[in-house]
C-alpha cells in the first residue's frame, strides 16, 4: 500500500540547540513516506551550518527575512508538494508512531482540514503542555482554551481526553494540514506575524464547511512558553491578534456587541496588571487596542460581516469562560464543558 507523502516542516528561527536535541526524534519517526525540511527564518546563530553537517537528509528553505511563524510558514508551504503538511515546532519532541494515527484519521475522513496529537510537556511528561493540549477549544467571547488547559492552568493526563473528537482549533505547535486546503484558506493571515494565527485559520476552515479534529493516539511533547514569565511583546501579540481574529470572523450581530465587552473584560485585565506592577502588561494591552483601532480606520483588517454565528461551530464554549473560570472558580476543563453541557 502506498503511504500518503507527509512533509514535515519545521519552521526555524536561531533555534540551533533545539533543532540538536529534538530533530532527531523527527527523523526516527516510522512512517515510512516522509520528508523532512527545515525552513529558516533567517537564522544568525549556526542553526543552518550545524544542520548540513550533521542531518544531510533534511532539506533546508532558506528565507532572506524573519517572517514571523505566519509568514513564515506561508513563504514555506509554498514551495512544498506534499499529500499532508506538518507544522512542527523545532521544540517538540515526538513520539515514534504519532503520524500514522493522525494520517489514518485524516484518510477516513476527508472532511478534516486540519488535526493535532495530544500536547504533553516536555519538562513535566504527566501534564499537558499549554499550546494546544488535547484540542483547542473557545468560549463565546473568543477566549481560546484547550481540553486540559485553562487559561495558565494545565491539567495532569489521566487520559481523561483520550477520545478523538471535533474541536475548535488545532496548535501550531503540531498541526496536520491538508495543502490544499491550506492554500484555497490563502495561508495564515500575515499580520499576526506570531500568535493565535492557527486559532484564526481553523475557524475559517470551519466557516468554510471544514473540520478540525484532535487524535489524542498520537502524542508529542513540546517545550513550549506558556509558563514563563509574560513579556509585553508577547501579550500584546495576543491581545491583538484575538481581537482582529473577531473582527474579521464574527458575523455583524455579534460583534456589535461582543466587541465593546471583550475590550471591557482586557480593560480590566490592563488595569489589574497595573495596580499589581506589572506596566509591560499594562501598556501591551492598550497598545493592542490602538492598534486594533488604526488597523480598522484603514481598512487592514479583513473584515467579513456575512458569517455563521459562532455557537453553530464545533469546540466552541456557549457561555463565559471568564466567569467560570475567575469568578466560580472552575479550574479544568471538564468541570466547566462537560458538566455545564450535560
Amino acid at each position: 500500500m502506498q503511504h500518503p507523502l507527509v512533509a514535515i516542516v519545521i519552521l526555524n528561527y536561531n533555534g540551533r540547540n533545539y533543532i540538536e536535541q529534538f530533530l532527531p526524534s523527527v527523523i526516527h519517526s516510522t512512517y515510512p513516506n516522509k520528508k523532512i525540511i527545515v525552513a529558516d527564518n533567517a537564522s544568525t546563530d549556526n542553526s543552518v551550518n550545524f544542520i548540513q553537517q550533521n542531518f544531510s537528509s533534511v532539506e533546508i528553505l532558506l528565507n532572506t527575512k524573519n517572517d514571523g511563524f505566519a509568514g513564515g510558514y506561508n513563504w514555506a508551504l509554498k514551495n512544498i508538494t506534499a499529500d499532508y503538511y506538518v507544522l512542527l515546532n523545532s521544540d517538540v519532541e515526538v513520539t515514534n508512531n504519532w503520524i500514522e494515527p493522525i494520517v489514518d484519521l485524516m484518510e477516513v475522513d476527508k472532511t478534516i482540514a486540519a488535526c493535532q496529537p495530544k500536547i504533553l510537556s516536555y519538562h513535566q511528561p504527566k501534564s499537558f503542555e499549554y499550546a494546544g493540549a488535547c484540542g483547542g477549544w473557545i468560549d463565546v467571547l473568543g477566549y481560546p482554551f484547550s481540553r486540559g488547559r485553562i487559561f495558565d492552568i494545565l491539567e495532569n493526563d489521566t487520559n481523561q481526553y483520550n477520545i478523538t473528537s471535533k474541536i475548535f482549533w488545532a496548535t501550531g505547535a503540531a498541526m496536520f494540514v491538508r495543502p490544499e486546503i491550506f492554500h484555497k484558506m490563502n495561508g495564515f493571515d500575515e499580520q499576526f506575524f506570531a500568535h493565535q494565527e492557527e486559532i484564526d485559520l481553523c475557524w475559517r476552515m470551519q466557516l468554510a464547511g471544514y473540520s478540525i479534529y484532535a487524535c489524542p493516539a498520537s502524542i508529542v511533547h513540546h517545550v513550549g512558553a506558556g509558563t514563563l514569565p509574560r513579556g509585553g511583546r508577547k501579550v500584546y501579540l495576543n491581545f491583538r491578534n484575538n481581537l482582529v481574529m473577531l473582527c474579521k470572523n464574527l458575523p455583524l450581530k455579534e460583534k456589535i456587541y461582543k466587541l465593546p465587552i471583550r475590550l471591557f473584560l482586557d480593560g480590566i485585565s490592563a488595569w489589574k496588571g497595573l495596580l499589581t506592577g506589572d506596566t509591560y502588561f499594562f501598556t501591551a494591552i492598550v497598545k493592542a487596542h490602538y492598534t486594533l483601532i488604526v488597523w480598522w480606520i484603514k481598512g487592514k483588517i479583513n473584515i467579513s460581516h456575512n458569517r455563521k454565528p459562532l455557537k453553530q461551530l464545533s469546540g466552541v464554549y456557549k457561555y463565559c469562560l471568564v466567569w467560570q473560570h475567575f469568578v466560580k472558580n472552575k479550574k479544568t476543563f471538564q468541570e466547566i464543558v462537560e458538566k455545564k453541557h450535560k
